[in-house]
């Protein structure tokens, strides 16, 4: 997840107080999503996106064992655009942009991490791929350094080499922590693993974008471009889908918009750094819907290693310098999430 953040400036203009009353202020000629600081809703608000976001990989692990996963991809942007043009138009739709090829780019990252989780969703538990994309922070600090030329902490380097000794722990699984062997290929918690560093560079570049783009034209241009080029792929890919898939397909694409809505609104409620924990819920929903839905019984390597991971995002959440003074309209990251 990325966020775009101005300073608030004085300033009462009318395009300022027209703004305000739809929950958007008018910083610098740009209308952003104001920020109102109730910690309760911003965390009942992220937590209830985490469930959706949960749902829609079990759908998408239902689907993903008989039709493509291109196919799959193309619905979820297809069904989720109503969503958001309801975010981009309260404020206020922009498809006008200077940086084409920057969202072009941008998408084409962002569309093989969807790809990936559909892929990862599918042949490994719920739980376990849900756990190993909380490593997106982790792999963020790793390509800060090359591509935003930055220098980690001594606590961010800790936090990263404890991540990945519990993305170790989980790839293991039963071999590690108890008995038998998990029947999980390995290849596939590499591409989970893969999803992460490809989400984490998403990320960055939505945070580049967002330096002249407004959060809302990102979003939009990124449901575009991704409906487009999977609608063009559909020809080579394409199976027929029973109406079970068909119902399935269109509750991944509502399921992913209200995801992203519920989302936006829950970091317009409160700091980051506040509800920023509570996005852990999903491992909780993915968990019980694993055991529910699919008989997946989480094993000891899972909780162990997911301890490790979630509390090294955690350590990095709470040593992040608070930013005052901001207002944060945050958009989906790619993670499939």
């Amino acid at each position: 997840m990325c966020g775009e953040k101005h300073t608030i400036r004085k300033g009462y203009g009318f395009e300022r107080k027209r703004a305000e009353k739809s929950g958007y202020v008018s910083v610098r000629g740009r209308v952003v999503m104001a920020m109102q600081h109730n910690l309760a809703r911003g965390a009942y608000l992220l937590a209830l996106a985490t469930l959706f976001t949960a749902l829609l990989n079990a759908l998408q692990k239902i689907t993903g064992s008989t039709l493509s996963v291109v196919e799959i991809v193309f619905f979820r942007n297809l069904f989720s655009m109503p969503f958001v043009i309801v975010i981009a138009l309260r404020g206020g739709l922009v498809l006008k942009t200077h940086h084409f090829g920057g969202h072009v780019i941008r998408s084409v990252v962002g569309l093989i991490s969807m790809i990936m989780t559909v892929v990862a969703v599918t042949h490994l538990p719920l739980a376990e791929q849900q756990v190993l994309s909380y490593t997106q922070p982790l792999f963020l600090i790793l390509l800060s350094i090359p591509l935003m030329h930055e220098r980690p902490s001594v606590q961010r380097w800790v936090a990263v080499g404890v991540g990945f000794i519990g993305v170790i722990v989980v790839a293991t699984g039963k071999g590690l922590l108890g008995a038998g062997h998990s029947t999980v290929p390995t290849w596939a918690y590499a591409v989970a693993l893969g999803q992460g560093a490809v989400g984490a560079l998403t990320t960055m570049q939505i945070r580049q974008l967002s330096a002249t783009e407004k959060s809302t034209t990102i979003a939009m241009w990124q449901a575009i471009l991704m409906t487009i080029a999977t609608a063009a792929a559909l020809p080579f890919v394409w199976q027929m889908p029973t109406r079970a898939d068909v119902l399935c397909l269109i509750a991944v694409g509502a399921f992913a918009g209200i995801a992203q809505v519920l989302q936006t609104e829950a970091f317009a409620s409160a700091q980051v750094s506040a509800i920023g924990p509570f996005a852990y819920c999903g491992l909780i929903w993915a968990a019980l819907i694993g055991w529910l839905g699919f008989h997946e019984i989480p094993g000891v390597a899972m909780f162990v290693g997911g301890l490790l991971i979630i509390g090294s995002g955690l350590w990095m959440l709470r040593h992040e310098r608070p930013q005052k003074q901001k207002v944060v309209l945050e958009t989906e990251s790619s993670s499939g999430a």
